[in-house]
């Protein structure tokens, strides 16, 4: 099988793509045939070595959090998939870029039957991200304000469209080339980051999703509610922050979860959801993805397709 490699820590250019042995699924694992991975914030995190106190991983590793493909074994104990079967998932922290992955069976979904792979292979961390941070973090309700930063990419493309589904009200941020976008997706208002203090034109929001970190997550202090809640994928929120008035700072992880993937497959093949490509890309040119993903202005995801495709 191919895999992109990564033997030393740095930029887009530690990536390598050679031939390795093929994975033997375990008891618990299927063995899929990967056709699309993608790259998000969290693969050129651990490419460059900033998380390497956090995520010690040993040398060379396959980046990849992300896979849809199809299934080619499974292993004795697994019994809700087949051969044959076309699934996606959030496989782990690493593994996804490459044509072939041995998966723990309980973080795979079945890929939305009118979804096609170039698609599929950015939706699992992305959609697993948004669900959690609204729903399990933030307690999202019907009538309720949210102001998603980053309202543009992976998961914040995936956040508006779950929050106006909930029935909340959604103000996006967004470069100006991003309004119309934005608001395709569900949003009610879009401010433009880059001409537009978000925090005079936002109050009481009940929940703010922070995708930016740094000043912006200061700055969203403010723009809360009493007892609201700040929910970040970047950082843990420094509560202090807000003050005395009940605000809740929370940063998480992504839980890899295959029936919570399985009931927003559901909604991808409903239509109620759907994931943006901004560009793609083969597995020889993971480097140019990577590096696209970099520049941080990306519509949607960035797709690598593989020779399985």
């Amino acid at each position: 099988m191919k895999a992109i490699q990564v033997d030393a820590f740095g930029g887009p250019e530690a990536l390598v793509l050679r031939e390795v042995d093929d994975p033997r699924p375990g008891d618990n694992e299927v063995l899929m045939d990967i056709s699309s991975t993608s790259v998000n914030p969290i693969d050129w995190k651990i490419v460059t070595g900033a998380m390497r106190n956090m995520i010690p991983l040993p040398l060379p590793f396959t980046p990849g959090v992300d896979a849809a493909g199809t299934v080619v074994a499974v292993g004795r104990n697994v019994t809700a998939f087949v051969p044959g079967d076309e699934v996606m998932g959030y496989i782990g922290i690493v593994g996804g870029y490459a044509t072939r992955a041995a998966v723990n069976a309980e973080r795979l979904a079945r890929k939305p039957r009118n979804v096609a792979f170039a698609q599929a292979g950015g939706i699992p961390a992305v959609a697993l991200t948004a669900w959690q941070a609204l729903f399990e973090h933030g307690g999202l309700r019907a009538g309720q304000k949210i102001l998603i930063h980053a309202a543009a990419g992976g998961v914040g493309s995936i956040a508006v469209q779950l929050a106006a589904l909930a029935g909340a009200e959604v103000i996006g941020t967004a470069s100006s080339a991003n309004f119309d976008y934005v608001r395709s997706l569900g949003a009610a208002e879009v401010i433009d980051y880059s001409a537009e203090d978000f925090a005079r034109r936002v109050s009481d929001a009940d929940v703010v999703l922070d995708l930016v970190g740094g000043e912006t997550q200061d700055r969203s202090w403010s723009v809360l509610r009493p007892g609201g809640v700040l929910v970040s994928t970047v950082s843990q929120p420094y509560t202090k922050h807000g003050g005395d008035r009940g605000i809740e700072g929370k940063w998480f992880a992504t839980r890899p979860d295959g029936k919570q993937l399985s009931e927003m497959a559901a909604l991808y093949e409903s239509g109620k959801l759907r994931t943006t490509v901004d560009s793609v890309y083969s597995l020889t040119e993971a480097s140019q993805a990577m590096a696209r993903s970099l520049t941080r202005h990306v519509r949607g995801k960035v797709v690598l397709l593989t020779e399985n495709d």
